[in-house]
């Protein structure tokens, strides 16, 4: 998915081109926002892109740097996806669930666990 360029801010205010034009700050507003199923899409597909970014075992930090938005913006749609009840298991992990599962098995039994690459602490 190849990523947006950042919008830029305008040179000039909504109070400017109201004065400059005779019209009211919320006319102009109107007149040069962006539709809003447009917004709603580009919103959903940055969420689902700050999932899928998290699910690989990107950090917080590294997805807001890599989709240009705050971390803050990130921390929040990861609380929301939680509280949707999506699944924000990394991939990794779903696939060292067994391995995990194994070691947890055999320390219950009294026998240290060994690490997938073969080397213990």
């Amino acid at each position: 998915m190849t990523q947006q360029p950042r919008r830029e801010r305008r040179p000039v205010t909504a109070r400017e081109l109201a004065d400059r034009f005779g019209v009211s700050p919320r006319t102009v507003l109107r007149m040069v926002s962006e539709e809003r199923a447009e917004y709603e899409g580009r919103s959903r597909q940055r969420r689902d892109r700050i999932v899928e970014l998290h699910r690989q075992g990107l950090k917080g930090y590294e997805i807001a740097r890599e989709l240009s938005v705050s971390t803050g913006l990130v921390s929040i749609r990861l609380k929301e996806a939680r509280t949707a009840g999506v699944d924000l298991t990394p991939y990794a992990a779903a696939g060292e669930e067994g391995e995990q599962t194994k070691a947890a098995a055999s320390r219950e039994q009294g026998r240290p666990g060994r690490s997938s690459s073969g080397s213990t602490r």
